[in-house]
């Protein structure tokens, strides 16, 4: 089924030239897609041309996700070669991991300029063409470093999770048209995790084991707004909740009733994954509504 699924299906990924990039661009034309490899190396040539040889169809195009104009080039030879782009895989990184007392102020921005720049400059350079064309998906590559925080990844962390803040947000702009829009949170051995991992981890973290996770989320019948967990062959979700919360009030005793209430605020028992950021604010109204209709009474 997932193969008519896909079958003369566009896909771009960046990030393609080795790695997960690569693992995903071998799988999606394994399932029909036609695939451009995006790489700022002959790491791209390289993997378009293993698809190429073993049957599928892929091209090639180097440079990096921050060059905005190559970025729209690229994009442009797509719709010339194939007229159409349905999927977008922002995979593209990079790595800079120091303590944030040791990190530079180049170092944080390097990181964001790969990671959420880049993948703002390529779901740009084809979004108005998936609005015109009702119909697109687009995955954006976070991390559990992001979602949860890791030691000395602070630039990594707050790119993977202004990464998923751009998901939620497109999934409820795109929805009108058709453009489906989740985050993959991979854990691969790839050239970026050289050093950080011991040999038994590395066998079992090949990027081929998270790729399947990518399948659901560029397929015709892909959720939206979800956060898919993938390594080692385990497969997850990740959702950002809000607890029911408690009215309080706003007077000079509010701070002292609110330490008081710290553990009922934080009771998971009747958590939300709200819609959008609306819903916080009608439950903000409503506890407040509700109080000042019980003090009338």
């Amino acid at each position: 089924m997932m193969k008519s699924d896909l079958q003369e299906r566009v896909a771009i990924i960046t990030g393609a030239g080795g790695g997960l990039g690569r693992a995903h661009a071998h799988l999606l034309a394994r399932y029909g897609a036609k695939v451009v490899i995006n790489d700022i190396g002959p790491g791209a040539d390289k993997v378009a041309e293993e698809i190429n040889s073993s049957g599928g169809e892929a091209i090639s195009f180097q440079s990096s996700v921050t060059d905005e104009e190559k970025i729209k080039a690229m994009v442009a030879e797509t719709l010339d070669r194939w007229g159409k782009v349905d999927i977008l895989v922002n995979n593209a990184g990079n790595l800079r991991d120091k303590t944030f007392a040791k990190m530079t102020l180049d170092d944080f921005r390097s990181v964001l300029d790969v990671h959420l720049i880049g993948a703002v400059i390529c779901t740009k350079a084809v979004w108005e063409h998936m609005h015109r064309q009702k119909y697109g998906r687009i995955v954006f590559t976070t991390s559990s470093s992001g979602l949860y925080g890791n030691f000395g990844q602070a630039n990594y962390a707050t790119a993977k999770m202004g990464l998923v803040g751009l998901m939620q947000t497109l999934a409820l702009e795109g929805a009108k048209s058709n453009i489906l829009v989740n985050c993959l949170a991979p854990t691969a051995a790839t050239a970026m995790s050289d050093g950080l991992l011991v040999p038994q981890a590395k066998r079992v973290l090949q990027p081929e084991a998270v790729s399947p996770a990518l399948l659901p989320l560029v397929s015709q019948c892909a959720p939206t707004r979800a956060i898919v967990c993938a390594g080692a062959g385990n497969f997850a979700r990740a959702y950002i909740t809000l607890t029911s919360g408690l009215f309080l009030g706003n007077d000079a005793n509010t701070t002292n009733r609110l330490f008081a209430s710290w553990q009922v605020i934080g009771d998971r028992e009747s958590e939300q994954v709200p819609e959008s950021a609306t819903a916080q604010i009608h439950q903000e109204l409503i506890a407040a509504f509700r109080s000042q209709s019980e003090n009338n009474q």
